[in-house]
């Protein structure tokens, strides 16, 4: 008599998939371009991976359903995450989305910056120089102010 096939149960590890997709996106092409009609003329619209990251960020934030869609701005992708039930925590934690400032602008703007925590005083976030995310100290060995720390309750252990 056959035996019976004993039914696997998976579940999925939320947590460990969704850092193991930040840390393998190292040096990968896939958010360099995104691109869109602007006065009906095609354009690379986050400039060869110059404008990346929010891009980066929320893509990642998308396939584990912790955010509603991409985004292409900082201000976009911070709105979402609000929405989202993310919350600003003070000190950072492993997964933690970092929102960074490194210029103030006379008219009162800023250039935002934003990447993930990772642990050990790192976190990964596109460089713009190179269009591809990278590895690098989490407040740019102090280059750049640390504005908010967001942290979502699903990716506690």
């Amino acid at each position: 008599m056959p035996r019976k096939k004993k039914k696997e149960v998976v579940v999925f590890i939320t947590k460990d998939s969704y850092l193991a997709a930040i840390k393998n996106s190292i040096n990968t092409h896939l958010y360099r371009n995104f691109y869109a009609k602007v006065n009906n003329k095609r354009e690379d619209i986050v400039k060869n991976g110059e404008l990346s990251c929010a891009y980066f960020v929320s893509s990642i934030l998308v396939i584990f359903s912790l955010i509603e869609g991409i985004h292409l701005t900082v201000n976009g992708t911070e709105k979402d995450l609000k929405t989202s039930g993310w919350k600003k925590i003070k000190k950072p934690e492993i997964g933690c989305v970092l929102i960074w400032v490194s210029k103030k602008y006379k008219d009162g703007g800023a250039h935002r910056h934003m990447g993930f925590y990772i642990g050990k005083d790192k976190a990964i976030s596109n460089d713009h120089q190179k269009g591809t995310p990278k590895i690098h100290h989490w407040t740019f060995n102090r280059g750049r102010k640390v504005e908010s720390i967001f942290w979502n309750r699903e990716l506690s252990s």
